[in-house]
């Protein structure tokens, strides 16, 4: 996710459980944390109303796909995953393996770019789209 504009098509992961796309709480959670540092520090107030605009279209678009939960079984799979792979307890990779967790707990594929992190996660299914090529599982 670009940070510095965190437009709609700023999602960095999708989830495909079956056929559906599908994006994760966790990934919503990036898009908003990167929208409150942008509007909180926003120096320039004549572009206040273009910032909220980008803002409700952001919401907009993620209100047309499917949100999946951080529920009981992603929690377990999660724990799980930081016992298991002691190296994955990393801060900056805390919230990939949450999304990780939820994939797992679907058995779902995680759809990204970022492969790099992902493929650390032994047993997950990812796909990177720039390339449309299967990774893991």
């Amino acid at each position: 996710m670009n940070l510095q504009n965190p437009q709609p098509s700023g999602l960095k992961v999708t989830l495909r459980l079956e056929t559906q796309p599908s994006g994760t709480i966790v990934t919503v959670q990036e898009i908003f944390n990167g929208w409150m540092g942008r509007l909180n520090n926003l120096s320039d107030l004549r572009n206040l109303t273009v910032e909220y605009e980008n803002l409700r279209l952001t919401v907009e678009f993620i209100r047309s796909f499917r949100v999946l939960k951080f529920d009981a079984a992603a929690d377990d799979c999660y724990v799980q995953i930081l016992q298991a792979n002691p190296p994955l307890r990393k801060k900056r990779l805390r919230q990939d393996m949450r999304i990780a967790a939820i994939a797992l707990s679907l058995n779902a594929t995680v759809v990204t770019r970022d492969r790099r992190d992902f493929e650390q996660m032994p047993g997950l299914a990812i796909v990177d789209w720039s390339t449309t090529e299967l990774i893991g599982k």
